[in-house]
């Protein structure tokens, strides 16, 4: 099963990375742990992104486009990064998950969602 491993974003993540000795070791930790992802063959892909400041969102109705501008509120309701991975089953992705390294400075929450399938549509 293919599952999207979103890591919430904070209000440090919010602020843009600030390279900092503890940011890149961070960092370094984080790039261990995809590699074994990658090793164990249940790494697809993986991204952080940029600070809703920098981003937008077009909010559809019908025929009308609006587009909004960043930086969005609440940041524990934004994602800061992501991992598409392959596991077997949800059990797994927790698991994998528990071995993650804090990817914030502060408290931070990872949510893991499964993807539909072709074969979810019968």
């Amino acid at each position: 099963m293919r599952v999207m491993v979103l890591v919430k974003a904070t209000e440090d993540s919010e602020k843009g990375f600030n390279p900092t000795p503890a940011t890149m070791e961070m960092m370094e930790a984080m790039g261990k742990f995809n590699d074994e992802l990658q090793a164990a063959g249940i790494l697809i892909t993986a991204d952080g992104l940029k600070p809703s400041s920098e981003g937008k969102r077009v909010a559809l109705d019908g025929l009308s486009r609006t587009v909004i501008n960043g930086p969005f509120a609440q940041p524990r309701e934004l994602v800061a990064g992501y991992w598409i991975w392959e596991v077997k089953n949800m059990d797994e992705a927790v698991a994998w998950v528990k071995r993650c390294p804090n990817p914030m400075p502060g408290p931070s929450e990872i949510e893991i969602r499964p993807l539909y399938e072709m074969a979810d549509f019968g």
